[in-house]
């Protein structure tokens, strides 16, 4: 049996190799490149880096499998970098990991698993897949602070029947004891949070590199359409967001929405930014598309914990509009963002949040 590990350079991915080598495998280890300085090398900061697959490549070495490095570039900036700064300009908050994973990583690391000969492939991820009766089911990570199923919403069942993920059976803790006791170079490596194509670590600073656009100043607009402020560009502001908003009126303000073209930014109370309920288009299931009428855990954000819903709208077709209707208020969902439905601890399968909503508040 042959595995095709996708090795990012960091500790889990590390692990996941060394583990289907334990496991009996024959391992050969990959890295995507996905981003490129001007001169066509690996950026040198962020995420996915020079170093980063220097990492990956001495790991490698030390664990003796083969390694290389696959040029994604063009695919990836025509799947995620040009949406993601199309996104903001449309005042949506897009989640380019996500989308990456969606339409570019998975499908390449699996046709490369085929092409190579190799039997599954593995991803250094915390989230689980169970398997019963031939019906396979994604399933969040034993380590709940690493959990990483929201990400992974999109992988149906032709995909997690080649798929692996050998670290979602660990806690971080004993991935790193793992690590330290094979000596892998990337034990106590940290993980990295950035975007790989925004080298300087700020979002921002790459939307006013290549849309100047989205750093021209404008109006700062109360929840009766009343200029209250003004602002240095909207690249600076996300749905919900409370601080740095440069006005001052004696009670806590809230961004509602951002309009780009318009140059204007909305704020109001917190009573303003409650939904009861949220949009989703584009969705995506692990196996079986769950009806109308029936209730769901549901995540509006990476971060944050399920909240219960029921579906009050069911499409038929990947564009076709989902609604959900929550128990209780929500702070609203930025539009862009991913939901993600749960039952119980498997994932069910989610979509791209849109902008349509129904304020409860006093709006």
């Amino acid at each position: 049996m042959k595995a095709l590990v996708a090795m990012s350079g960091g500790v889990d991915s590390s692990v996941a190799a060394a583990l289907m080598l334990d496991q009996g495998y024959d391992v050969i280890g990959v890295t995507l490149k996905q981003w490129e300085d001007p001169d066509g090398s690996m950026p040198v900061a962020g995420c996915c880096t020079l170093s980063d697959a220097e990492d990956a490549r001495r790991v490698a070495a030390q664990l003796d499998i083969p390694y290389y490095v696959l040029d994604y570039v063009e695919e990836f900036t025509a799947a995620v970098v040009e949406p993601f700064a199309q996104g903001y300009l449309d005042g949506l908050t897009p989640n380019p990991c996500i989308e990456c994973n969606r339409n570019v990583r998975f499908d390449a690391l699996l046709d490369r698993t085929s092409a190579l000969g190799c039997d599954v492939l593995v991803t250094g991820h915390h989230a689980r897949i169970a398997e019963t009766d031939g019906v396979f089911r994604l399933r969040r990570a034993v380590d709940n602070t690493k959990d990483q199923s929201y990400v992974l919403h999109m992988l149906d069942q032709q995909a997690l029947s080649k798929v692996k993920l050998p670290i979602g059976e660990m806690t971080k803790s004993k991935v790193r004891d793992r690590a330290r006791a094979l000596g892998l170079r990337t034990a106590e490596k940290p993980d990295s949070q950035d975007i790989c194509f925004v080298t300087s670590g700020d979002y921002r600073d790459f939307l006013r590199a290549t849309h100047p656009e989205v750093a021209a100043p404008g109006d700062v607009l109360n929840s009766e359409g009343d200029i209250v402020g003004k602002h240095p560009g909207t690249a600076g502001y996300t749905i919900g967001q409370r601080k740095g908003l440069g006005v001052a009126v004696g009670e806590p303000r809230y961004v509602l929405d951002i309009e780009p073209r318009e140059r204007t930014i909305t704020i109001g109370t917190y009573e303003d930014l409650l939904v009861s309920e949220c949009v989703v288009t584009d969705m995506r299931f692990v196996h079986l598309a769950p009806a109308v009428g029936d209730d769901v855990s549901v995540k509006v954000r990476y971060r944050s914990e399920p909240v219960e819903a029921t579906i009050t709208q069911a499409g038929t077709a990947a564009g076709d509009q989902w609604r959900f209707a929550f128990r209780e208020p929500q702070v609203r969902p930025a539009p862009g963002q991913t939901l993600v439905m749960y039952e119980g601890e498997y994932v069910l399968g989610g979509g791209t949040i849109v902008d349509e909503r129904r304020h409860v508040g006093t709006r």
